[in-house]
């Protein structure tokens, strides 16, 4: 089973004006409303890619209860931790450029981290756990790095989809899967990725310090695959990027799922870099349809050899 780990959900309230005028009446052209956090992200793609999984992580509140209820409409499973205070709601404001507000998110106990422990505790090594997104303030920066020291101790995979230093603490316990962007990869390294061969060196590094397989996301550009074994880089189609928002989580999505069917590391980052372009093309997450639609016209190339 996929356990997705959300540590600060959200309510993503998407609003679109045709501009934002500061001081005066704005009305809304189109306004949605969707359970937010990169865990749950990663949840509902795998869910519409057929592929069960189970959301985890801390909710409360009228704001929790409607992420709880549209997750169960959706036919994915929960175990979340419920704590004191509203699960937070942040804003994605689309008028010609994106812009995102967000909240802070509720207090969260010593007693509630104990009890996402114990759920975690529980986890085998027939599981894969995503943890996904940032630590909220509340909680210790070592967050992670306990969790991941429960999978390592029951021989559960992990993925790690997070920043940073957060990345850095845990890459010696190594991850199944580490997914950087091009600027979070020039972070670590503290130098500007500008093309294929400074990801894939740098996702070299990565696998050097612990990451069993890494992928790059490289915006227009496209992707690059990195591992003990291989280095590919993926060509992606031209379109029109509608929202950024979960195209990374997508990505991480469709590697899961494609791996899990297949075994092919290959086929599955093909299917990754695809995913996350159906999002970036859409103004929800990516469906199955529009993923295989997009799958033929991505380009897999040994890195330095042929095209696949």
């Amino acid at each position: 089973m996929i356990y997705t780990l959300t540590l600060n959900p959200s309510v993503d309230y998407v609003i679109q004006l045709e501009e934002l005028k500061l001081g005066e009446l704005n009305r809304v052209l189109r306004e949605a409303k969707f359970p937010g956090g990169k865990g749950i992200n990663v949840s509902r793609v795998l869910q519409r890619m057929g592929v069960s999984s189970k959301a985890l992580g801390f909710i409360g509140g009228f704001t929790g209860k409607y992420i709880e209820e549209r997750l169960k409409q959706e036919k994915i499973s929960c175990d979340f931790v419920h704590v004191k205070g509203d699960t937070r709601i942040n804003v994605k404001l689309q008028a010609g450029t994106e812009t995102e507000i967000n909240a802070s998110g509720p207090p969260i106990s010593k007693a509630d981290f104990e009890a996402l422990k114990e759920k975690i505790g529980a986890l085998t090594g027939r599981d894969v756990l995503v943890l996904a997104g940032s630590v909220p303030a509340v909680l210790p920066e070592t967050t992670y790095e306990e969790l991941v020291k429960i999978c390592v101790q029951n021989g559960t995979k992990f993925v790690a989809d997070m920043e940073g230093r957060l990345l850095e603490k845990v890459l010696p316990y190594r991850p199944f899967l580490i997914k950087p962007n091009h600027h979070e990869l020039g972070e670590l390294f503290h130098t500007e990725i500008a093309d294929f061969a400074q990801a894939v060196a740098c996702g070299k590094r990565l696998v050097q310090r612990g990451a069993e397989n890494v992928i790059v996301s490289m915006a227009d550009q496209g992707a690059v695959f990195v591992s003990r074994q291989s280095a590919f880089m993926a060509e992606v189609p031209k379109g029109e990027v509608k929202s950024s928002v979960g195209a990374g989580d997508s990505m991480v999505a469709g590697f899961l799922a494609k791996y899990e069917e297949t075994g092919d590391v290959k086929e599955a980052f093909r299917y990754s870099v695809a995913s996350g372009c159906a999002t970036a093309f859409s103004l929800d997450l990516c469906t199955k349809e529009k993923v295989e639609e997009i799958l033929p016209h991505i380009i897999i190339k040994n890195f330095g050899g042929d095209s696949g």
